[in-house]
């Protein structure tokens, strides 16, 4: 599992939503003796089933599969905070236990903060929560809080996705982080890890449709129940919009805000503008020096990544 330098290799499966990350990720663990961990800042939530894509039944054994263990799923309650340190700290916890039982790490997701985290080998500042200046952030609107974040880390602030960017929450850590750290969010270290990244590309109309296809299965699997259940067990509906996506415009419908065809609609075309995002953010990982090999044929993938672990 190490290389001449010592490091742990892990195989990376990144690429937008509805790309089939977790199928190939699933299929390389059975083929080469792995587990996966999540890169997805949804699929922490516990309950967050059908909304987040989690396939939990993709991992199950079949008559000629075996079952393949995940990681940073399910590990947090949906009311609990959850951010970048929190995912470095346990992805990295989750790659030493893999490598121990000597398994092959896979990470899959789309969360390119999070990708970032563990394969440029971030260090992140551990700072306790600032209640009396959250206290007054709180008070700010969303562009006061993103001129903030811009004055404090202009390097960061350019970083930093759409989704972070038109979160509230997210946008008063990273200035309460930067406050009281003198800037020092994140600072790249040595990577850890010897890292294999393989991205899934599609032509942006496949992709779409893929997108469309995913979606409507995922409401007949009872996505809109599920975002329901979990009003009805106590999350808001401020805190479930919060989330984005499948849970701001289901949230929208059952409070009777929009219609049902509407919800479809703009839900459909807010991911298809997610997935774009998810693309720019890999595009510019790419000048920043990352090497992604886009294939989307498994055998090919397969080939690359006996190769990399030789």
């Amino acid at each position: 599992m190490e290389n001449l330098n010592n490091k742990t290799k892990i195989v990376v499966i990144l690429g937008p939503t509805s790309s089939g990350k977790t199928g190939v990720a699933i299929e390389l663990a059975r083929i080469f003796n792995g587990e996966v961990i999540s890169a997805d800042s949804r699929q922490v939530y516990k309950g967050m089933d059908i909304g987040t894509g989690k396939d939990l039944k993709d991992y199950e054994a079949t008559d000629n599969e075996p079952e393949v263990k995940y990681h940073l799923i399910d590990v947090a309650n949906p009311e609990d905070q959850y951010d970048l340190a929190l995912y470095q700290k346990a992805a990295k916890q989750a790659i030493a236990d893999i490598v121990s039982r000597g398994k092959l790490p896979i990470i899959a997701g789309g969360s390119g903060l999070y990708l970032q985290a563990i394969v440029d080998g971030y260090s992140l500042s551990e700072i306790k929560p600032d209640f009396s200046l959250r206290e007054d952030l709180e008070t700010k609107d969303l562009t006061a809080l993103q001129a903030i974040l811009k004055e404090k880390n202009l390097a960061f602030f350019e970083k930093i996705n759409n989704s972070d960017l038109n979160n509230k929450r997210r946008l008063i850590r990273y200035i309460e982080v930067f406050s009281l750290s003198n800037n020092k969010l994140q600072e790249k270290v040595s990577p850890n890890y010897q890292t294999l990244l393989i991205g899934l590309p599609w032509e942006r109309e496949i992709l779409n449709q893929r997108i469309r296809t995913r979606l409507l299965a995922r409401l007949n699997e009872g996505m809109v129940a599920e975002i329901e259940g979990l009003n009805d067990n106590g999350v808001s509906w401020q805190r479930l919009e919060k989330f984005g996506l499948e849970y701001k415009w289901v949230s929208r419908y059952l409070q009777n805000k929009i219609g049902y065809e509407e919800m479809v609609e703009k839900l459909y075309n807010d991911i298809c503008r997610f997935a774009k995002r998810q693309m720019t953010w890999f595009r510019r990982w790419e000048k920043q020096g990352a090497k992604i090999h886009w294939i989307n044929d498994i055998k090919e993938i397969e080939g690359l990544v006996k190769e990399f672990l030789k």
